[in-house]
């Protein structure tokens, strides 16, 4: 697991999310544990390192 850091967008409070470095690329929703509004969460990891990272809010997805 990875510890990563960054802001909601919604509330743009900083929080931390544990990722799995075992997935290569995962997409799904999270409700922020501030604000509860649903973050579209994008992220990969290649050997262990992270390679990308998204934290959308849902409207600018569509």
């Amino acid at each position: 697991m990875f510890e990563h850091f960054f802001q909601c967008p919604y509330c743009w409070e900083d929080i931390s999310m544990l990722l799995d470095t075992s997935l290569t690329s995962t997409a799904y929703v999270e409700d922020c544990e501030i604000c509860c509004n649903p973050i579209n969460i994008n992220y990969g990891f290649q050997d262990q390192s992270l390679t990308h990272f998204e934290a959308n809010n849902l409207e600018n997805d569509y």
